[in-house]
């Protein structure tokens, strides 16, 4: 029991296939340049995001933070998406 709550909730914190294609969009990112903003292959992510297989978790973080730097904000929990971040006003 304890072990299927705790799955829950790592994967409510993890993105899925659908966040990762709508999160280049919105940054207009290749797989290509998410590859190497991630330091993985282009293949782990075709893969991925065809819900082929799910990438080690430190593959994942690795993902999830190039494209947080990038701008994007993951929206987690029971409606998963993504939007970006407003940019900062300098002045």
């Amino acid at each position: 029991m304890f072990q299927d709550t705790c799955k829950r909730y790592v994967m409510k914190q993890d993105i899925g296939p659908a966040q990762l294609r709508a999160a280049r969009a919105l940054v207009d990112w290749s797989r290509d340049q998410l590859a190497e903003a991630a330091r993985t292959t282009v293949r782990t992510l075709a893969r991925f995001e065809a819900g082929q297989t799910d990438p080690r978790p430190a593959t994942l973080a690795a993902i999830r933070t190039a494209l947080e730097q990038a701008g994007v904000v993951f929206t987690d929990g029971d409606e998963p998406g993504v939007k970006l971040r407003k940019p900062d006003v300098a002045g």
